[in-house]
């Protein structure tokens, strides 16, 4: 099931989020990865983009819109 954005924005910006990002050790990263799964972050040398890590090791740099699709930008 999907929350609605004003919900996602709540959380992402509460003390819980903010304590969970601060106490993460990878590990659901790393779960999500051996399941064949990408996992999508962030890093200050590209603002406003977004990093998918592929399970092989690819990445890529994408923008996702504001209907959740995502746009392709280059491999890293």
């Amino acid at each position: 099931m999907l929350t609605s954005q004003p919900r996602d924005e709540a959380f992402l910006s509460s003390p819980a989020f903010t304590k969970a990002l601060a106490n993460d050790d990878g590990r659901a990263a790393k779960a999500h990865l051996a399941a064949g799964r990408p996992i999508y972050y962030g890093d200050e040398r590209h603002p406003g983009k977004i990093i998918k890590e592929f399970p092989d090791g690819r990445r890529q740099l994408i923008t996702i819109s504001r209907t959740r699709q995502e746009a392709f930008i280059r491999e890293l």
